[in-house]
């Protein structure tokens, strides 16, 4: 080392030696000054072009993050379908092994009786007027009444 130091100071003189290391580190201080003001210049563009690339990092993970979401909400929503199917059906079964009546059946059921009330009701009327030979209300009950006698009030004293 102290060989470049003389190579350096020339003429071998300390003074000039003193003098080349004074140089030298004013000139690594400027270069260090320089590095600062170089990185504090870009630092700025840096940091801005990181905040860009942050957003952009953060834009595409919540997309993908939303993409997951949803297949995983659609695959649950169709594995409870599928549960509440399996569910509805052996409810379904246990009701007809015990031969309990279904909605359908009890349906059915009502209109069918809605038709006989339907029927029952013109065939009450056509009897009636058959019976009534064509009389309708209290002159129809009268003659469907059997006749009888009225006794007379001085029979009984």
């Amino acid at each position: 080392m102290g060989k470049k130091l003389n190579e350096l100071a020339g003429d071998g003189s300390e003074t000039h030696l003193v003098q080349t290391i004074r140089d030298s580190a004013a000139n690594i201080w400027l270069a260090g000054l320089g590095a600062f003001a170089k990185a504090q210049e870009e630092g700025g563009k840096l940091f801005e072009a990181l905040v860009k690339e942050g957003e952009a990092v953060q834009n595409r993970t919540s997309k993908q993050a939303q993409e997951a979401i949803g297949d995983v909400k659609s695959k649950a929503t169709g594995t409870w379908d599928k549960l509440e199917q399996v569910f509805v059906d052996r409810v379904a079964r246990a009701l007809h092994s015990l031969d309990v009546p279904t909605k359908h059946d009890i349906d059915a059921l009502s209109k069918r009786v809605h038709e006989l009330t339907k029927v029952a009701e013109k065939l009450s009327a056509k009897l009636d007027e058959d019976s009534d030979g064509g009389k309708t209300g209290e002159a129809a009950e009268d003659a469907s009444k059997p006749a009888t006698k009225k006794a007379s009030p001085r029979a009984h004293s």
